[in-house]
């Protein structure tokens, strides 16, 4: 299963994995965040495979989460589906309790009375909020979100690794760094850049442009995310010192 199907990397995985033999269940609420019809688009293409499934849902709908991991038939579950942006989250901050936190929490809970024998999802480099220390690793603490969307995404990685504790759940997170590429979206640097320029409009700067951004092509993250999948975490034996690293746990968890 893909949560998030519609959306930019949701679909670039759906269509990886479509195009290698696997059956896909798609999952997206398809909200207006940004042009639905570009979502449409989206899912068009995947369309076009008999092996995909999709279901329009909301994740935060618990009962309408709770029926699709009850009947869907599907193993591996990779959530990418989530309210992004950090600008937009200073503007809405409820539409990221709604999604990020409801959604994921909706989400564990189906994966935990589903069995299901692994679980991917999407964190990302916000986490690293106030760190100055380059390059950024994971096995920094990262305890200083600047934002509420880095915030959440942060409690998606504490509230898997409770799951993962409590009740067995392998679980993976991985952070994504600005992914960009074709069929990307709209409310993204490249398109905002590209759209002022075809439109002779200046391009609008930031904090005076002193800032540094990294950025990752779909199709680079596209197959990390392939990959992981069936790296399946495992527990492991607690460290003899006693200190833990951010990045990894005794039970079946990692980032």
């Amino acid at each position: 299963m893909v949560t998030g199907a519609a959306g930019f990397i949701g679909f670039a995985l759906a269509r990886r994995l479509l195009e290698g033999g696997a059956a896909v269940v798609g999952v997206d609420s398809i909200n207006d965040y940004y042009d639905p019809a570009l979502k449409e688009a989206r899912l068009a293409v995947l369309r076009q495979f008999n092996s995909f499934d999709f279901h329009k849902l909301d994740l935060a709908d618990r009962k309408g989460t709770e029926a699709l991991f009850l009947d869907g038939d599907f193993g591996p579950v990779v959530h990418l589906a989530a309210q992004a942006g950090v600008r937009y989250s200073l503007q809405n901050p409820y539409a990221y309790l709604d999604a990020n936190l409801v959604g994921f929490l909706n989400v564990l809970e189906g994966c935990r009375h589903r069995g299901t024998g692994h679980l991917v999802f999407a964190s990302s480099s916000s986490v690293y909020g106030a760190n100055r220390r380059l390059p950024f690793s994971v096995h920094d603490n990262v305890d200083h979100p600047i934002s509420l969307y880095a915030a959440t995404k942060k409690s998606n990685e504490l509230m898997a690794h409770a799951y993962s504790h409590l009740y067995g759940l392998p679980a993976t997170g991985l952070r994504f760094f600005t992914v960009y590429g074709p069929w990307g979206r709209p409310d993204m640097a490249m398109f905002i850049f590209a759209k002022a320029i075809a439109e002779g409009r200046p391009i609008r700067l930031f904090n005076y442009g002193r800032m540094r951004r990294d950025f990752t092509y779909v199709d680079d993250a596209i197959e990390a995310v392939a990959r992981v999948i069936s790296r399946v975490p495992a527990k492991a034996d607690p460290p003899p010192g006693g200190e833990l690293d951010p990045a990894g746990s005794a039970a079946p968890w990692r980032i």
